[in-house]
Order: C-alpha cells, then structure tokens, then sequence
C-alpha cells in the first residue's frame, strides 16, 4: 500500500511451461545476438532470514550442523528486466525454489540490482509451496506483479494448485526489501474500509505486555489468510495449519486447528499456533497492519 495507485488483479490459469514477464533487451548490432546476463546467478540473497549465494544459479548449504540433509536453492526463472533505483542501468526480479530436505518445495520472489560495483541481491519474498509460477511483469510505476497458482485453503499439496493469485510488490533500493503492495488503496491505509480477508498476511512479529518479543526467524514464512466462510489457512516455519474463526464487532476467535504433520527442529509453529490460540479481538492501522489482541489483554501479533 505504499502509496501505489490501486490495482486489479488478473487470476490467470496455471501454464504449462515457466513463464516470463516482459523484458527489455539491450541494441545489438543486427545479426549480433546479446550477450547474456549472469550477473545475478552468481550473487548473495536473504532467504528465510539466511544469507544465500548462488553459483552458477545454486546454492547448497546443510540443514543443520552435521546433518547430511541439503538446503538446495536454485534459480529458477520468469525473469523481468527494468530500472529499479532509477540509476539508468537495469536491474532484475525473478524466482528461486529451495528445497529443505522435506516434501516442501518453497518459491521466492528476488531482485538484484545491476550497480557500478557489481550486482547486489535482495531479501526474497516468500510466495508459497509447491505453487506453479506463472509471469513476472514490471509496472510503469516499478511495481513488480508476480502470479502464480496456489492450493486453495484445505486442499492436498499433492494435486495441482487450482487458485490463480497475484502479489504486487515494490522494492526499496535502500534496505533490499520488498513491500506489499496492498490492492484497492492509495497512500494510507483507511483501517475503515480494511478487512480480514482482503489479503494474505504476513507475521511480523508479537509483543507481550511483559516486554517479551517474539520475531519470526524466517521472514515471511508464517502467513495467515481468512476466507469468507469462516475458514483460515496459515503456513508455518514447518507445516501449514487450517481451521475455522469467528467474528463480531472486533472480536475475534480461532478454533478447530489442524495442521501437517511434518517435524522441523527448532521450528516457531507452536509459538505461532500458541498465538493465534489466544487471540480475542482484532483492529487494523492506518499503515496496513493487522493487530491481533490477545486474551486477558497480555499482548498483541501484528501482521503486514
């Protein structure tokens, strides 16, 4: 919501072959075909709150210490060019995929920047499992707009993603991290016309009135996303967890959770099912935020 002109989104049907947004090429001489562009296959990314550099478009790391288990990421394409910090050179969004030693195959949203001193990457943003990418486009305005398919909320990660879906992001050449761009605004948020289902939302982080905090370490991987008919799905640090909520006024309640049953060591899911268990009323904030209240007024999770 960052100031963007409100957009519409096109749900379009699964392809077949990866997709590829627009891109511009740079003048070649006729008969002379363009070099290609490396650069950003060969570059250092945040994914999941860790720091990732591919090589030759891959990355290999351990799952944990000793463990002979592999992260493997890899770049996987549906490039879109364009300048992103308005410095006249062109810059790059595209896809990676990391698999993490269990059935989960999770997709990503990156940009590198094409500087003086060489190609910088981003922190990635975290666009869901075992999805099927479809375009990468590049707004006038530099809004990137990335769809995809998803499995609607209950549906088996092993069939085929049915529900067409788009993010629109936006990034920040100074911190590296993209921004959502939430769809139906302009400039600041009215918390008046915002409600529970009109995205997918993003954990940022909780607050307990005691002073405690509790920030995600894998950005982005804990989502939470409210249907009309009084379901939710969430995906977690490890499982993706479904159940039905009730609201009233700004009370709010989750019930019936159930989850996947893979196990992650180290994982936040308990503390972030543990949340949305105590959950009892909610508001939204004039940035975009939406703020969980917790019982016996002990504490708030705020989500972007």
């Amino acid at each position: 919501m960052r100031g963007v002109t409100a957009v519409v989104v096109a749900l379009i049907a699964p392809c077949l072959v990866a997709c590829h947004g627009v891109q511009s090429a740079p003048a070649t001489a006729p008969g002379v075909a363009a070099a290609p562009r490396s650069g950003h296959k060969n570059t250092e990314y945040s994914i999941g709150g860790q720091r990732i550099r591919l090589v030759a478009g891959v990355a290999e790391a351990p799952a944990a210490p000793g463990s002979a288990a592999k992260i493997i990421t890899r770049y996987f394409g549906n490039e879109v060019w364009g300048d992103l910090n308005a410095d006249g050179r062109e810059d790059v969004v595209f896809l990676l995929v990391q698999e993490t030693g269990g059935s989960g195959t999770f997709f990503y949203a990156v940009a590198a920047l094409d500087l003086v001193s060489g190609y910088v990457g981003s922190q990635g943003v975290l666009l869901g499992d075992r999805i099927a990418p479809q375009t990468t486009e590049l707004n006038a305005d530099g809004v990137v707009v990335v769809s995809y398919a998803d499995h609607a909320p209950g549906q088996s990660l092993s069939t085929p993603p049915s529900v067409g879906r788009s993010i629109w992001l936006k990034l920040d050449p100074a911190t590296l991290q993209f921004g959502e761009v939430v769809q139906g605004f302009e400039g600041e948020a009215d918390p008046a016309v915002m409600n529970l289902d009109m995205k997918t939302w993003t954990w940022v982080r909780a607050l307990y009135n005691d002073g405690r905090e509790i920030v995600p370490r894998r950005a982005d991987a804990f989502t939470l996303t409210f249907q009309a008919d009084g379901r939710f799905a969430a995906t977690t640090d490890c499982n993706r967890v479904s159940g039905g909520y009730t609201a009233n006024g700004r009370d709010l309640a989750f019930g019936n959770m159930a989850a996947t049953r893979m196990f992650c060591e180290g994982a936040q899911e308990a503390e972030f099912t543990e949340l949305l268990e105590k959950t009892s009323h909610y508001f939204f904030t004039g940035q975009g935020q939406l703020v969980l209240l917790l019982e016996l007024d002990s504490g708030s999770v705020i989500f972007r």
